[in-house]
């Protein structure tokens, strides 16, 4: 039965309760459900996933998303399931009985929507059970993770060219808000889907409602001085961002002594608090929060007043990524971010510690291997001390965690008393072309982020053109406005 675009608009108000539109939402669905396939750049809350899950509810099979995160995999789904859509995700949040019976559920037919980890088609038993289901669409959330070249490279999203043929090589959707010219080619190049099939829409990236400014401090009580000067201002939701939970630490003791209300979310709390926080940010009105970077993927709040970036990210990606959490209703939002130039000694540190050379992760990996069974009654501070000895500020191992993760090297975590090692050392990750090479990718990505800081001309104009995208009209900046 062919559909038509009353069955489109009719699925959009019925089940999403849209009357129509936004950007190029109509061609890029018109064009999945002919059997074509998409890469879509589109601002973040500019309604990329409609792009799929429209498609998903009219087309007769199951579609899969990739997706990077448990939180986000879950607030999606819950946000499916309010609105009546037979959706589910399959992680290692579960139970083994839960993941179980959503794997029969599978089997049985069940699902428009299945959200899963990249990491999941390691798995052989969801192997089996995904590949006797017709795949109509694989969605790829976040796609920029495919490449190396993102700020958030996963391994196992670059296999998507792999696992495609086990799903029955379905329409492809590739998604993300952020991608360089680099990581677009990339992104195609490891869909394992001919250049010329896949058609690229680029939404650009900065939406005009958000106000983009830089301003620069020279040391860190002018800085805390300016930012309590916009608090006092503004009236709605507002994030700011450090780069370090002793910056956090500092600058709650600063509003402790204005007796500011606030906040706190940041990768050391434990997952319940953190929860908590989020889901309390999400329902109030008029919260400050003061964050790492572990804070904001899935926050899905439309009316963010006011991005603050107390220190220097460590890129533009990263740097849009956390501003695309502003205005989402469309209405006038301020991102503004203070630059100290001191600051930028803690980017350098990252830098080293996002790099570790062969030796540190050869060492690491024979210290992990050597323990055994008894790895899990060390804690990462043990583990730190034997590898860096008192040198608590060198965080190489936690890249090197997350490397043995990403890889298969390791599963389970430290957090969980369930860490092990399961896999050799790929001679990829310690040769030193490699190494080299992402460290210099990291080292001009910053490069890059200085440059915004320091520019005389259009903000926007400048975060387009890095991104490839040359169509920029601002009068929303501070170099446009003075």
């Amino acid at each position: 039965m062919k559909i038509t675009e009353e069955d489109i608009l009719n699925v959009l108000k019925e089940k999403f309760n849209f009357s129509g539109y936004r950007s190029s939402q109509k061609e890029i669905i018109e064009r999945t459900l002919q059997g074509g396939h998409s890469l879509v750049l589109m601002p973040t809350g500019m309604g990329k996933s409609m792009c799929y899950q429209v498609p998903a509810l009219l087309m007769d099979g199951l579609t899969v998303v990739i997706s990077p995160l448990i939180s986000l995999m879950k607030d999606q789904v819950d946000q499916l399931r309010a609105l009546g859509i037979d959706a589910s995700f399959v992680n290692s949040s579960l139970s083994k009985a839960e993941r179980l019976r959503r794997y029969r559920h599978i089997q049985e037919g069940k699902y428009k929507l299945l959200y899963v980890s990249p990491e999941r088609f390691r798995k052989s038993d969801f192997a089996e059970i995904i590949s006797k289901r017709k795949i109509s669409l694989l969605a790829i959330d976040e796609a920029h993770c495919v490449s190396q070249w993102g700020n958030d490279f996963r391994p196992d999203y670059s296999r998507v060219g792999e696992f495609r043929p086990l799903l029955g090589n379905p329409v492809t959707m590739a998604l993300t808000a952020t991608a360089t010219a680099r990581v677009q080619e990339d992104i195609i190049k490891k869909s394992g889907i001919p250049e010329e099939k896949m058609k690229i829409y680029n939404e650009g990236v900065c939406r005009p409602n958000l106000s983009l400014a830089v301003i620069p401090v020279l040391d860190e009580n002018e800085k805390f001085e300016g930012i309590l000067s916009l608090l006092n201002k503004t009236k709605g939701n507002t994030i700011i961002y450090f780069n370090l939970i002793s910056s956090i630490e500092k600058f709650a003791e600063f509003l402790d002594n204005k007796r500011k209300s606030y906040s706190v979310y940041h990768g050391k709390l434990n997952p319940e608090t953190r929860k908590r926080i989020q889901k309390r940010f999400i329902e109030s009105d008029r919260v400050l929060m003061l964050a790492t970077n572990a804070f904001g993927m899935g926050i899905d709040k439309a009316d963010i007043r006011m991005i603050i970036h107390a220190e220097i990210p460590d890129s533009i990606e990263a740097y849009y990524q956390e501003i695309g959490r502003a205005g989402r209703d469309g209405k006038p939002s301020d991102c503004i971010l203070f630059y100290c130039q001191d600051d930028l000694a803690v980017q350098i540190s990252f830098l080293e510690w996002r790099n570790p050379d062969a030796i540190f992760i050869k060492s690491t990996y024979k210290l992990l291997s050597s323990l055994g069974g008894n790895l899990n009654s060390y804690t990462y501070e043990d583990l730190q001390e034997k590898l860096v000895f008192k040198n608590r500020g060198d965080h190489r191992l936690q890249t090197v965690l997350n490397i043995f993760d990403l890889y298969g090297i390791t599963e389970g975590s430290l957090d969980t008393l369930n860490l092990k090692v399961v896999g050799d050392l790929p001679d990829e990750i310690i040769s030193d072309s490699f190494i080299n090479m992402k460290q210099e990718s990291d080292r001009l990505r910053l490069v890059d982020m200085l440059n915004y800081v320091k520019a005389e001309g259009c903000r926007r104009q400048m975060i387009h053109e890095y991104f490839s995208f040359k169509d920029a009209v601002c009068g929303n900046c501070d170099n446009c406005n003075i």
